[in-house]
């Protein structure tokens, strides 16, 4: 139990769940799942619910690849009655963040039955969904409750496993590109919460051998740490515990394989291998003493305003308004406010090597990543050195956060692989 939500990851997630809904008189329900899901375990828990007097109606989204968009949100829509039936996610990620955002545009609740321990979000009360284009965070609602059967989730595909993993490892990059927020651009910060998410992220390391080979303690652990940082975002009420810069480089990818119609690949593949190419970025700042950083912002110049603009058109050509709309506090900084950020980097320097601290070489990071069997390049992600670049260049536009992205463009370190 976490709060008045509750988690249950246990070989007889069933029966507890079948329990939970018996002791507070839930008995009509909509079951959604994909293909997938329902064969690995919706139709054993629409058998089950149904043998015990449950009134199941179940939707099952179709299409070659489930998206988070308008599309697959119709598509569950049509399905629904204007009755009053709470929503059983039984999913992965996606579908999950479908279920979490119609249950709340319906006024109705919802219990998470994940089927992969693949991705952080099914705690989390954000949606992120595919809106006109652009990959967003919908603020919707947490479940009423998770139950994860461990069999089935140790049965998942091992990249599904591997990503689940990778989404964990992204901590590392995302809690520091976080402190580093607070530091210089004074974003909202919590100390409590962003412990929570290392205290989770290092269970999962302290475990990845076991994770690698989806043993029962390997995957309740990685479901732990995937339960807390979704906990995280949720006590939060934002996403920046478990996500920063490896996470915009994972939506940009997802943004342009969406608009070339082309397949996706799991988040939390994308979010391993961007991690990787983020802790580069932190090695070269970790080189640096106070005076070289100084040396190196006092030799760069205040991006030129329209040039920005030309940038965020070629890398979001499609959505460069709504970029623009995100990226107006940076945008429209003065020459005295960009030079008091530069003063600011270089009086607190110290710190700003602390944080890179924490993050490991690329090389440990790759590392781990091949203990899971999880992809540890872009190219086995499926993606062109083009892609990877372009990825790498024009992602720090992506939010209005200060990431490690955004300091090294203010040091002139190159953003170019």
């Amino acid at each position: 139990m976490t709060g008045e939500l509750l988690v249950y990851v246990e070989s007889d997630a069933l029966p507890r769940l079948i329990d939970y809904c018996d002791s507070r008189s839930l008995r009509r329900f909509y079951l959604v799942a994909d293909q997938n899901t329902y064969r690995a375990l919706g139709k054993a828990v629409e058998e089950a619910m149904t043998g015990r007097g449950f009134d199941i109606k179940t939707i099952l989204l179709t299409g070659q690849e489930i998206v988070p968009d308008e599309r697959y949100i119709m598509q569950a829509l049509l399905h629904v009655e204007p009755e009053d039936r709470v929503y059983l996610a039984v999913a992965s990620g996606t579908i999950t963040d479908i279920v979490r955002f119609i249950s709340h545009r319906t006024k109705t609740s919802f219990i998470s039955v994940p089927t992969a321990p693949s991705v952080d979000g099914y705690t989390s009360g954000g949606a992120p969904l595919v809106i006109g284009g652009l990959k967003q965070t919908v603020y919707t609602q947490p479940p009423m409750a998770v139950f994860g059967d461990l069999n089935t989730l140790c049965a998942a595909p091992r990249p599904m496993i591997a990503a689940g993993f990778g989404d964990m490892l992204g901590k590392y990059t995302a809690l520091a590109d976080w402190k580093l927020g607070r530091l210089l651009w004074d974003e909202p910060y919590s100390e409590a919460i962003a412990q929570r998410a290392w205290d989770a992220l290092q269970g999962c390391v302290q475990r990845v051998a076991e994770i690698g080979v989806a043993s029962p303690e390997g995957i309740r652990s990685l479901m732990a740490g995937l339960i807390e940082t979704g906990l995280c975002m949720l006590d939060f009420g934002a996403s920046p515990p478990a996500s920063g810069a490896e996470h915009y480089l994972s939506h940009y990818w997802e943004m342009k394989l969406l608009q070339e119609n082309r397949p996706a690949i799991l988040h939390g593949a994308k979010v391993g291998v961007a991690c990787i190419l983020v802790a580069k970025f932190y090695e070269k700042i970790k080189q640096l003493t106070r005076q070289q950083a100084g040396e190196m912002l006092n030799a760069t110049s205040m991006p030129d305003r329209e040039q920005e603009l030309q940038h965020i058109g070629i890398a979001y050509p499609a959505i460069a308004d709504k970029v623009i709309a995100e990226q107006k506090p940076f945008l429209e900084l003065t020459e005295v406010a960009y030079s008091l950020l530069k003063q600011r980097i270089v009086d607190r320097w110290p710190e700003i090597q602390e944080i890179a601290a924490i993050v490991p070489s690329s090389q440990q990071l790759t590392d781990l990543l091949r203990q899971v069997g999880g992809p540890v390049t872009t190219r086995e992600l499926g993606l062109s050195d083009d892609e990877a670049a372009m990825a790498v260049e024009y992602t720090h536009y992506f939010r209005n956060r200060f990431s490690v992205m955004k300091l090294s463009r203010m040091l002139g370190i190159p953003l170019r692989l």
